[in-house]
């Protein structure tokens, strides 16, 4: 029995071929044999809010929820491109809402999760838009706007991001080592495993003079990426198309 993770799928109508590989694996035997599944966000480019009547939320919710009526968990913990995503679709979606920064024991080993993006801390810009979307505000006035006017603004959004994106030292965008060290002595932790910054790798170090351990999850812009944690050890690997 192992637990999955994935993240930074970043499903759109403009790459089906990620949203079909996506309902193969779900409906695969790894995953209605494991333990359980975890998507720590960014599981789609935008979203709206979830009264959104496009499509792709109907095909996402009926692969997560295949997976939970099999008996196997599936937990969610939102990212940045998905933090409107509410209690109502989760319900319909068979999905368990996860709080950035949990701790969950795989198979005796205490694990941090998060989806990575408050580790950037050197993206000063990103960090600041960040504390503006997330407030209670902010987000009663997006999802009280029409659909059409939602989706327009995420057009936006993802086309600011990209500017950001390309105009952005690589190395500010990537965690910062003091903030990760912070979030693992404050979980009173040695693992932890987030996604958010591409880069999927095993990153072995020292804390505090204690061996420890960072995995960052894969994107699946050209490929799928799974983490596979059982009681053998871990496993990050890609899935081809």
């Amino acid at each position: 029995m192992a637990s999955l993770f994935i993240a930074d799928l970043h499903l759109d109508e403009s790459r089906p071929h990620i949203t079909d590989l996506f309902e193969s694996y779900l409906a695969s035997d790894e995953v209605r044999r494991a333990d359980a599944l975890y998507i720590l966000g960014d599981l789609v480019e935008a979203w709206i809010g979830d009264d959104d009547d496009a499509e792709l939320p109907d095909r996402i919710a009926r692969a997560t929820r295949a997976v939970r009526e099999s008996g196997r968990p599936v937990y969610f913990m939102p990212g940045n491109r998905d933090f409107l995503l509410g209690q109502d679709y989760a319900d319909r979606a068979g999905l368990t809402l996860l709080e950035d920064g949990v701790v969950h024991d795989l198979h005796g080993h205490p694990t941090l999760l998060m989806h990575g993006d408050t580790l950037c801390t050197d993206d000063v810009a990103y960090q600041a838009v960040r504390r503006q979307v997330r407030t209670s505000e902010w987000k009663a006035n997006i999802l009280a706007m029409p659909l059409e006017a939602r989706r327009a603004f995420a057009a936006k959004a993802r086309a600011d991001s990209r500017a950001h994106t390309g105009a952005t030292m690589e190395s500010i965008m990537d965690v910062n080592a003091e903030a990760v060290a912070q979030a693992m002595r404050g979980a009173g932790v040695n693992r932890l495993i987030h996604g958010h910054t591409h880069r999927p790798a095993v990153h072995e170090f020292t804390l505090d003079g204690q061996a420890a351990q960072r995995i960052v999850l894969g994107d699946w812009y050209e490929q799928g990426s799974v983490l596979r944690v059982d009681a053998g050890g871990i496993s990050l690997r890609g899935l081809p198309l």
